[in-house]
């Protein structure tokens, strides 16, 4: 029988030789078809891979004895990383694979956010770790579409524990790669940034306008890992234009907090010179994991509990002001059209006169601080509305429509 799609196994051969096996049989046997690749260094495996070790390292631009010389197993994993991605990004573009999932505990889950990371969105991408979900993981390194499966009792040999979690992502990573519908791109892409319609509600109106325009509109839920996804797109160049209005997750990653998109948030749209439309909604809110106990800094402050997973605390002005600093130096990374929307009557539903969260010396505090903080090369666009009015929406679309008609956004009607 011929498989219909062949999955890419990676692993450290020498030592999970036994669950690697049986994760390629488990393919195997719903029909799929295998290619192995083995990232061993130290060792050989029981039977020859179909990408050796040596070409793995040879890909990163090393050997293998380079990394036994090393004698230092982080430097050793990292060549054999670099090399892994360069050659799972080669067979998919040579149409050898269809998915890849990689097997390991933290020196084969190191290497395989790289393996992901390499391979573009709509590529099914599997990780089966004994940290997966970690804390371990920072968000910065996580592909925006990776899947991972815990590797319960799998640090050691094969038993009906860890099997149970093998042949589940066996069948995971198949059946996405026959599932799987890769994005088109047959219309220009517009990335957007936003939280729930209970604190912000600028997408109901300008997603269906833009998309009566001839434009698709992906909205990134900014708590964390929607953030990171929304800047692996932008690193990419996936967007025509973006709308990062949503710009909270700087300020958690900013404040300590374990919700963060990772340190270059708000940057890779403007470094990759796609246009973008940059605002400031929830400035003024730090989230943070609402399981756990609020900083001792941060307590005797507004709350709001969103759930039992999320907990927004306000700012100081004090703090607004740093938050405005931060939000200057990232614009000033933008290599292409950058525009900032300052709404001067506040950034989210909580923050209105009367509202539970608002705070109006904050919002003085934060407007000042931003219009100074903003740099030369972004223009500065301050308005005498709240974020959730329909004059910030309106002005957005006059913007925006004003770059289609300049050339600067493709027109999405063409």
């Amino acid at each position: 029988m011929t498989a219909d799609k062949t999955i890419l196994i990676v692993g450290t051969y020498d030592t999970k030789d036994d669950e690697l096996n049986y994760l390629g049989q488990c393919i195997r046997r719903q029909g799929g078809g295998v290619m192995t690749m083995d990232v061993s260094v130290l060792g050989d495996p029981g039977q020859p891979c179909d990408i050796s070790k040596h070409q793995v390292a040879e890909a990163g631009g090393s050997t293998i004895q380079a990394a036994i010389d090393s004698e230092d197993e982080n430097t050793a994993m990292q060549i054999m990383a670099e090399g892994a991605a360069a050659e799972a990004l080669r067979l998919y573009r040579e149409g050898a694979i269809d998915g890849v999932i990689v097997l390991g505990g933290t020196m084969g889950t190191d290497l395989a956010l790289d393996v992901c990371a390499a391979l573009p969105v709509g590529v099914p991408k599997y990780v089966v770790s004994t940290v997966s979900f970690s804390a371990m993981l920072p968000p910065e390194r996580l592909a925006a579409d990776i899947q991972m499966i815990l590797w319960a009792g799998g640090l050691y040999g094969l038993n009906s524990v860890c099997q149970s979690s093998l042949s589940q992502a066996a069948g995971a990573v198949l059946g996405a790669a026959r599932a799987v519908e890769p994005p088109k791109r047959d219309r220009p892409l517009i990335g957007m940034t936003s939280f729930g319609k209970t604190i912000l509600h600028y997408m109901v109106k300008l997603k269906p306008e833009l998309e009566k325009r001839g434009y698709e509109v992906a909205v990134f839920h900014a708590t964390g890992m929607g953030g990171r996804a929304f800047e692996s797109l932008a690193s990419e160049g996936a967007f025509a234009c973006v709308m990062d209005f949503a710009t909270q997750e700087v300020v958690n990653h900013h404040m300590g907090s374990g919700i963060s998109a990772g340190a270059d948030r708000m940057t890779n749209a403007g470094r990759k010179g796609i246009p973008q439309i940059v605002s400031s909604a929830c400035y003024d809110l730090v989230d943070l994991i609402g399981w756990q106990p609020i900083p001792e800094r941060l307590q005797d402050r507004p709350t709001h509990a969103h759930n039992r997973l999320l907990t927004s605390v306000i700012l100081s002005p004090e703090e607004r002001r740093e938050i405005a600093q931060v939000f200057g130096k990232k614009l000033a990374q933008a290599s292409g059209p950058s525009i900032f929307l300052l709404p001067k009557g506040g950034g989210n539903e909580w923050d209105r006169p009367g509202a539970p969260l608002h705070d109006a010396e904050g919002l003085v505090a934060f407007n000042e601080a931003m219009q100074e903080a903003v740099p030369e090369t972004t223009d500065l666009r301050v308005l005498e509305c709240h974020v959730n009015d329909d004059a910030f929406s309106e002005t957005v679309l006059e913007i925006f429509d004003e770059w289609v008609a300049q050339g600067v956004v493709p027109n999405g009607a063409a």
